[in-house]
């Protein structure tokens, strides 16, 4: 099982959508918890976490770190919200949970139209942890080095209302 971190930039509609297209995961037993990660208070987006059953942490400046202390499983998909998971990613989640080693640490979704931005993104900044990354929990709290990442063949998509 794996934790999701969904850091919210664009508020409580867009993180119902990144939920809600995580209950295929939660039915077919791969997602245990969700952490939602916010820079600011507000009451629609505590609704919705308590709704989701999810952890909300609210700090001025949020962190993938911040998700991983509060995190129940080892494994955490970081996304940000709007972010959409396409067919076929929980079984190709799963097998990597399943076979990964913390060593491993890293694996990352492609994203539809990256372009130069994720060009530079991927040749730059190979071990940071991005949204769209299935991360170790030893990996965030700097308990062990990522390798470079593991491209998994998975993709992830924005939610083209909110960019």
């Amino acid at each position: 099982m794996i934790t999701v971190l969904v850091r919210v930039t664009h508020g409580p509609e867009a993180l119902a959508a990144t939920l809600s297209a995580l209950v295929p995961a939660v039915a077919a037993g791969l997602v245990g918890d969700a952490v939602i990660l916010s820079a600011r208070q507000d009451e629609m987006l505590a609704k919705v976490a308590d709704a989701a059953g999810a952890n909300l942490i609210v700090a001025e400046e949020v962190s993938w770190k911040d998700g991983a202390h509060a995190a129940r499983r080892e494994w955490l998909l970081c996304l940000d919200d709007g972010d959409i998971p396409q067919e076929g990613w929980v079984r190709v989640l799963d097998r990597f949970v399943s076979l990964g080693s913390p060593e491993r640490g890293l694996a990352r979704f492609r994203r539809h139209g990256n372009g130069l931005a994720g060009l530079l993104r991927r040749v730059f900044f190979r071990s940071k942890v991005h949204a769209g990354d299935l991360v170790h929990r030893r990996v965030l709290l700097n308990e062990v080095k990522a390798r470079t990442p593991v491209r998994l063949p998975a993709r992830i998509e924005r939610d083209p209302v909110f960019g």
